[in-house]
């Protein structure tokens, strides 16, 4: 297989216009970044001969159509021909049937003459086959670098999905909420709030974009918390995971009463409950054989997995959280949010489950309290855990911190 590269002309204005429409295909992706999971958040511009954007596109909920077929599809219902177009999509299209027939087929049949690919589908039954079907077609093929800023934002959107197909475990990222002096409640326990409106606002976007949120029992026992999604608009309502070694989650818990519901802040409403919307998924990771208490919770509607317990954790009596992140996998989820104590924070750490951290801080001092994390003292500050900051951004009052572990995206 070989295919051509973006970069090698010294065109500097059709790099520049070309650049400019993979940005309209991000922004696609962009905006319907929490509708398409498990699929990854992709984006397609349709653009004429004469350099028209005549249509546009990105990928639906799951089972639906992806960024491909919608866009040939808004093209349709404009009236606009797409014999001798351009495509340009943010990641490969797929070459296999899965839940929708593939998208390189409809662009074959759609007879475009071009598609240009800001990144390579890391999925094994894709991976560099769209491209091969469509050059056997005769359709022209450019793909960005690898290093080609748009391609790293193509990456980035979908990172979960990337974590999950090569590494065969979800992307985790942990989110806290702390004042200044990185204290997240004060030594009684009182939490609320200690960041402003804002912050809590944006916290919900990240939950909404996750495929899963994370949480232990210690804090469904101490907080009670509904861990849905509230403050922003949202299609979905991710699925909550426990960490309850022993069975202890209460079946009165808050998260068995928040349905997946469409949330629609531009109108303020809830769509209202049918009888198809279904419970929202809550999985249980637990050691515990307890027959009776597994069933209970499960027809309150969780999903109780009891892993196999190693020497090591049948001692402990702690969850296996490496074959807990690859069960997720198998189940599909790509972004893991982790929303949970100090308890739960400090063993995903310590094991080197985290790949970035997402820290709001509040310009407070609380003086004795809680921390962020509960781990094992270093003996030298060399072990200590390398990190890059992402992004620095102000919301409301307080700081929002994207901090990532040094090299944890090179795959």
């Amino acid at each position: 297989m070989s295919h051509s590269h973006l970069g090698d002309s010294s065109d500097s204005t059709a790099i520049s216009t070309m650049q400019q429409l993979m940005k309209s295909a991000l922004l696609q992706a962009e905006l319907h970044q929490w509708l398409s999971a498990p699929n990854p958040a992709v984006g397609c511009v349709l653009v004429s001969d004469s350099g028209k954007i005549i249509a546009q596109g990105h990928t639906q909920a799951v089972g639906g159509a992806h960024a491909e077929v919608m866009a040939l599809r808004d093209a349709a219902a404009q009236g606009e021909s797409t014999v001798g177009a351009t495509a340009y999509v943010t990641l490969e299209p797929c070459s296999h049937f899965g839940r929708t027939p593939p998208c390189c087929n409809a662009l074959i049949e759609a007879k475009v003459a071009k598609v240009v690919i800001a990144l390579l589908d890391p999925n094994p039954l894709v991976a560099g086959k769209g491209v091969e079907m469509l050059q056997k077609a005769g359709i022209e093929v450019e793909v960005l670098p690898v290093d080609h800023p748009q391609a790293i934002a193509s990456k980035e959107l979908m990172i979960g999905f990337f974590s999950r197909m090569v590494r065969k475990t979800p992307w985790v990222r942990m989110k806290i909420a702390a004042s200044l002096d990185g204290k997240t409640a004060l030594q009684n326990g009182q939490s609320q709030w200690i960041t402003s409106s804002e912050a809590r606002d944006d916290g919900h976007a990240w939950r909404a974009r996750a495929g899963a949120i994370l949480t232990g029992i210690g804090t469904i026992l101490a907080d009670d918390p509904r861990l849905d999604v509230r403050a922003v608009h949202t299609p979905r309502q991710p699925p909550v995971v426990i960490v309850d070694s022993a069975l202890r989650t209460p079946v009165t818990a808050q998260i068995f009463n928040c349905d997946n519901k469409i949330i629609n802040c531009a109108t303020n409403n809830i769509a209202p409950k049918s009888t198809n919307t279904p419970a929202r998924d809550i999985f249980i990771y637990t050691n515990s054989h307890d027959s009776d208490k597994k069933r209970i919770l499960e027809q309150r509607g969780a999903t109780v997995v009891v892993l196999p317990n190693s020497a090591a954790f049948e001692a402990s009596g702690k969850v296996d959280l490496r074959l807990m992140l690859q069960d997720l996998a198998k189940r599909e989820i790509n972004e893991l949010h982790v929303e949970a104590g100090a308890t739960l924070n400090g063993a995903l750490i310590e094991a080197g489950w985290v790949d970035e951290f997402l820290i709001y801080l509040a310009p407070k001092l609380l003086g004795p309290g809680r921390g962020m994390v509960d781990f094992a003292p270093l003996a030298d500050l060399t072990q200590a855990m390398p990190m890059d900051f992402v992004s620095v951004d102000k919301i409301g009052p307080d700081v929002r911190l994207l901090a990532r572990v040094t090299g944890r995206d090179a795959f």
